[in-house]
């Protein structure tokens, strides 16, 4: 039974005092992703590659999952109805609850599993800060796209690199996981470009509104997705995240030294 929320807590407590016990945390979001894909694809695609690889992983390595966060920082696609975005602090605040309690049951690691890429920097910020308010919690911000090495080199470029949103990528994905949730395809717009050398993402990036790219919210041109594109990044995705979790599981790292989860909390 993976599911912390369907034990005991007596059960909870022994799985915590397991060595090397790890629990993950789907953190999504809800917004909008183009006229053709559901708000929470974010959340939708973290979940589902999450419970394929604890279903494939060897059931006595200690790892388990907690319920998903749904609703993220998404100020980008704030503009288009139903966008959701919580603040960064209340966000922060959240997740420190999660922490607080997991520390206290003396889990030792959590992977904060995010499908969304616009909150890869305020979970590092937020891993950084709760391994400081809770030494002797491990913390792992982890995003969906970035573990697995050679899953993106399906997607041909330049939509690779420039479909950062409801494009191909995500596009041929929930045709793979759920079609029916799948609308007509937009047609593909002009967007403007930064100057040479500057980029939305990457090395040197800005800070960006999809408004002020796109008029139907996708940032990427989604034609040439399939649902058979979709399964071959389905598999190369749960099969990089199983030898991943794997590798975590059957190390120390991180490394705590002797001593520091006795430190005082600050």
């Amino acid at each position: 039974m993976r599911r912390l929320e369907h034990l005991w807590w007596p059960a909870l407590q022994a799985a915590a005092q397991q060595p090397g016990s790890t629990v993950v945390l789907p953190v999504g979001a809800f917004e909008q992703h183009g006229p053709h894909l559901p708000m929470g694809t974010d959340l939708l695609f973290a979940e589902a590659v999450l419970d394929r690889v604890l279903a494939q992983l060897p059931a006595e390595l200690p790892l388990w999952r907690l319920p998903a966060v749904a609703f993220g920082f998404s100020p980008e696609h704030l503009g288009f109805p139903g966008t959701v975005s919580l603040s960064a602090e209340a966000l922060l605040a959240q997740l420190q609850g999660v922490a607080a309690a997991l520390s206290e049951a003396g889990f030792r690691r959590l992977v904060l599993f995010n499908g969304h890429g616009g909150q890869i920097a305020l979970l590092q910020v937020a891993a950084r800060q709760l391994q400081q308010q809770f030494p002797s919690l491990a913390v792992l911000p982890w995003f969906l796209w970035s573990g697995p090495p050679g899953v993106l080199e399906q997607i041909p470029e330049p939509e690779r690199s420039q479909g950062l949103h409801a494009g191909r990528l995500e596009t041929s994905l929930m045709l793979a996981l759920h079609p029916e949730l799948v609308g007509e395809l937009p047609a593909a717009e002009a967007m403007a470009s930064p100057p040479a050398g500057l980029s939305l993402e990457g090395a040197v990036p800005t800070a960006w509104r999809t408004r002020s790219l796109s008029n139907s919210g996708v940032v990427g041109d989604p034609a040439g997705a399939s649902s058979a594109e979709g399964e071959l990044l389905l598999q190369g995705l749960v099969g990089g995240w199983c030898e991943l979790f794997k590798t975590l599981l059957a190390s120390d790292w991180p490394h705590m030294r002797p001593g520091i989860g006795t430190m005082q909390r600050q």
